[in-house]
């Protein structure tokens, strides 16, 4: 059982940025492809960005490329979110997932674990 924790959210003017974390636990941190995910009011639930076992492998939707980049420490079981340039758009709960397979994916439903969220507003 792999326990994600999310922090870093909050409140942001457009513009400006914020960097969520997501410290894993319970399982080996390595082994796991780790997502973003985000959720607005009334919406689905929206994959962000994914970043492969070793950080070698990147993908991010194209809401986001190029103000947003995924990272990862495996040192510190930790993955991270920098948001740039960010839009009243991007407010939503954004949650970390992980998942053990191979195969590079965007639908929430592939992922095993979960966090329970972080909430980023952006005001215009």
């Amino acid at each position: 059982q792999v326990l994600l924790v999310e922090s870093g959210g909050g409140w942001a003017q457009a513009g400006g940025s914020l960097r969520l974390s997501c410290a894993a636990s319970g399982g080996t941190f390595s082994s796991y492809d780790m997502g973003w995910f985000r959720q607005a009011p009334g919406k689905e639930r929206e994959f962000v960005s994914r970043i492969s076992k070793r950080g070698g492998s990147i993908y991010s939707a194209d809401s986001v490329k190029g103000r947003f980049t995924i990272s990862r420490d495996n040192a510190k079981n930790t993955v991270y979110l920098q948001m740039n340039s960010l839009k009243p758009d991007d407010t939503a709960v954004y949650y970390c997932a992980a998942r053990s397979g191979v195969v590079i994916t965007t639908q929430p439903a592939d992922y095993t674990y979960w966090g329970q969220g972080t909430q980023v507003t952006v005001s215009s």
